[in-house]
């Protein structure tokens, strides 16, 4: 479903508008989207992002121009998410405060990670497969493991010479 308050920029491509779940967002020209995708409101996406199949992106995210989110990507947007008080009374909208995160022009975040709420992923960091991001990376830095450690900088990697 694309609700009718999603801003889409021009040539924005949603390969299956069917199987996507968008409302409130904001999406820039050129972006492409997969299916299964989830965008929340408040989200606001720069031009010419690539979000792959099965990325959930709720409330508090910013992501930048050129930014590449790979399958199963998953944001958070509360460090101490919880569906009922200590009395078993349900917590309801009031009961949370949602956390900004940001990921910055040219970023690429591999399959699987996990981005918790409350960081910056640097300008052109890579991400590695599986990595969960409890801290923020720093520009042009590769990060990978559980959590997420600088294994390396993007600017130094090897191109395969094949």
């Amino acid at each position: 479903m694309i609700a009718s308050d999603v801003q889409l920029g021009e040539n924005v491509m949603i390969y299956q508008p069917d199987l996507v779940n968008l409302y409130g967002c904001e999406i820039g020209d050129g972006s492409k989207l997969g299916a299964f995708v989830e965008i929340r409101k408040t989200v606001k996406i720069g031009k010419n992002v690539k979000i792959q199949a099965f990325a959930f992106i709720p409330e508090g995210v910013t992501i930048g121009d050129g930014v590449f989110i790979g399958p199963h990507v998953c944001f958070t947007n509360d460090k101490y998410p919880m569906a009922v008080k200590q009395d078993g009374s349900l917590l309801g909208n009031d009961d949370w405060q949602i956390i900004p995160t940001i990921v910055r022009e040219g970023a690429n975040i591999g399959a699987n990670s996990t981005i918790v709420c409350g960081v910056t992923i640097g300008k052109h960091a890579l991400v590695g497969a599986g990595a969960v991001v409890t801290r923020d990376v720093p520009d042009y830095a590769i990060v990978a493991g559980v959590p997420a450690k600088v294994i390396g900088d993007i600017r130094e990697r090897q191109e395969d010479p094949s």
